[in-house]
């Protein structure tokens, strides 16, 4: 089996009127191995296919293989073969981390010993401690803990580091990338490009329902516009504006959007493209404000695609 997870032609029809289309035909591969990031603004449809893929909703229509099995007939052996994390885990506040974990643990025919899945996310010095006397990380690295404990051979994260701190992200990366080093498969969501760049071998990014871009990041970032960015903003006395149509005529610019009062453009060569955009500015009579250039990253294709920034966005769910 190459294939850890197909999907194809996915449909989520809530009834309404007029019926809510939270899903609109989507086609997932994920391979033996990867980590796989789903990324979309909240009301996407990304939630709703990671839960349609765990088995937690019924999907309208279309066709789900989890690790070669299908829902309607082996629910029970995919269960054991999976882990899940869901974006908020209610514990029981008056269980120890030990004694959640060895919960758990009797929920699988076969997994790893508690203390291990302990040892794996790090709680070692509060194994002892009461969940509701867990930090807001803590209890996010239990979480996870209580979906590797039945030792899974593909583990679902919805968006796992979310209100988390700096290191607790980064341990938690630790643990993702540890896991997926055994030949292991991950499919995650994440509010944050920087976690889906360093984390994930493929990316889909969806948008009202469907796909509208899958690949490696590197992919991805070349198909939106190139690998660099050039990021100015024109001084509010200098009396002088450019248009969109000015700076996409710059030589080996592919795009060019406003962000706030300034602009941001994608260019091949931006050793090329600069000076054409100093001599731009100075022939409108305008001063540069600002000006940096930077390599372009998993946001500016986000933005590139949908218009907006991934954390732009209300908090409900997708």
């Amino acid at each position: 089996m190459t294939s850890a997870i197909t999907v194809r032609d996915l449909v989520k029809t809530y009834p309404a009127r007029p019926p809510v289309e939270a899903v609109r035909g989507i086609d997932l591969d994920v391979a033996v191995g990867q980590c796989f990031g789903l990324l979309g603004p909240n009301g996407a449809g990304k939630t709703t296919t990671l839960e349609i893929v765990e088995g937690i909703l019924e999907p309208t229509s279309g066709k789900v293989e989890v690790l070669g099995r299908d829902w309607a007939h082996d629910e029970a052996g995919i269960r054991e073969r999976i882990g899940i994390s869901l974006q908020e885990t209610r514990l029981a506040d008056k269980l120890t981390v030990r004694e959640t974990l060895t919960m758990f643990r009797s929920f699988y025919k076969t997994g790893i010993d508690p203390e291990s899945a302990i040892g794996l996310v790090s709680l070692g010095e509060k194994a002892r401690s009461y969940v509701d006397k867990l930090s807001g990380g803590q209890k996010q690295r239990l979480a996870v803990a209580c979906a590797l404990v039945g030792d899974p051979e593909l583990l679902f994260l919805d968006e796992p580091t979310t209100g988390l701190d700096p290191q607790s992200r980064r341990q938690l990366w630790d643990v993702i990338n540890d896991f997926k080093a055994r030949g292991r498969t991950v499919l995650l969501t994440t509010h944050y490009m920087d976690e889906a760049e360093r984390l994930c071998d493929r990316v889909a990014i969806v948008d009202h329902g469907k796909v509208i871009a899958e690949g490696t990041p590197a992919e991805l970032i070349l198909q939106a516009g190139g690998e660099h960015v050039i990021d100015f903003t024109l001084s509010s006395d200098g009396g002088a504006s450019v248009t969109d149509a000015d700076l996409l005529g710059l030589p080996t610019v592919k795009t060019a959007r406003r962000e706030g009062q300034g602009f941001t453009l994608t260019a091949a060569e931006p050793h090329i493209a600069l000076p054409a955009l100093l001599n731009l500015v100075q022939q409108a009579g305008g001063k540069l404000a600002a000006l940096t250039t930077r390599t372009a990253t998993l946001e500016d294709v986000f933005v590139t695609l949908t218009g907006r920034h991934l954390r732009d966005t209300d908090g409900t769910s997708s």
